[in-house]
């Protein structure tokens, strides 16, 4: 009894990898990283607006989008402000109740996203496989029901790995990383944690192989669809559609196979942190930016928002004056 008590104790409190243990460094991390977190911010904000009130965006493709971009705030508003912070005060500790919270949310939301980009390969295939088809097969409902589905998924999935991670007794309380990541905390444990451990991998991997499958299929089909139109007009549009798409799942993949394919070690390192960086607050940053670039559509639609709301600062700066 005392033994779980103390044990208990032991990790009612975190203590997360801080970047820099040099106060001037650690202003700097402050200020790069809310760079970072007001560029990803702003980019997926204008883009969930641009949708919601340009009528012209009101279609599937584009609904799938603004979800992308919700998950994508909520991505890197679990990871980045807490970092932030623990830079500015100076303070590297994380409750236990926060950690649980920060790795179910981050959880939910990675899995949401790649779950969209599988639904989002399925809707570029009907749209350029079955376009007859399209507007009976991704109705309103449809996608409704796609979204929530995704949602009901993602929610099992986060509560799976995180009551899977928690658990355990955990021995230590020392992260070695900036945030509370599943793979970091299962090695602090000091119970029997292979089972576990083991499981949430196979489940990871046999999820994640099999969805990235998928989208290679719906792919091979999709170009092979394309090849069959006459002009090259109609296949460069075709193309034109799913290329945003496409980079995005590139940069999801890399990211990902950046974060898990280098050696384990239980050292940290800068290059640890870095890719750390790059798969929990890059993807944030670049998907709002393709879209943005990339699509035709959307991209109009931002020029519009954009050019109201520079036309709104002239007006209200002359009823001032």
């Amino acid at each position: 009894m005392n033994n779980n008590m103390s044990n208990f104790t032991s990790v009612s409190t975190f203590l997360l990898l801080e970047f820099s243990n040099v106060r001037e460094l650690q202003i700097v991390h402050f200020f790069v990283f809310l760079a970072l977190y007001l560029i990803a911010i702003t980019g997926n904000l204008l883009i969930i607006i641009a949708v919601t009130l340009d009528h012209h965006l009101h279609t599937p493709m584009f609904f799938f989008v603004l979800n992308l971009a919700m998950m994508d705030i909520g991505t890197i508003s679990v990871i980045v402000p807490k970092s932030m912070a623990m830079s500015l005060t100076n303070n590297r500790s994380i409750s236990f109740s926060g950690c649980v919270a920060q790795v179910f949310s981050y959880m939910f939301c990675v899995s949401s996203d790649f779950f969209l980009l599988i639904i989002m390969a399925h809707d570029r295939y009907v749209a350029i496989c079955n376009p007859l088809q399209y507007e009976r097969i991704m109705h309103k409902g449809a996608c409704l029901q796609m979204v929530v589905i995704m949602w009901i998924t993602s929610l099992s999935y986060a509560i799976l790995h995180t009551g899977g991670t928690f658990a355990n007794t955990f021995c230590s309380n020392m992260v070695n990383q900036f945030f509370c990541e599943v793979p970091q905390l299962l090695k602090l444990t000091c119970s029997k944690t292979f089972l576990v451990e083991g499981g949430l991998l196979i489940l990871s991997c046999i999820i994640g192989l099999g969805g990235f499958i998928f989208i290679i299929i719906t792919y091979f089909q999709i170009f092979a669809a394309v090849l069959r139109i006459p002009s090259v007009h109609g296949q460069k549009k075709a193309l034109s559609t799913c290329l945003p798409h496409l980079v995005v799942v590139s940069v999801f993949t890399f990211t990902g196979v950046f974060a898990y394919a280098k050696p384990p070690s239980n050292i940290s390192s800068g290059l640890d942190l870095a890719f750390a960086v790059m798969y929990t607050i890059i993807p944030s940053i670049l998907n709002p930016l393709i879209y943005g670039m990339r699509n035709k559509e959307l991209k109009t639609a931002l020029r519009k928002l954009l050019d109201l709301e520079f036309s709104s600062k002239i007006i209200f700066k002359h009823l001032h004056n």
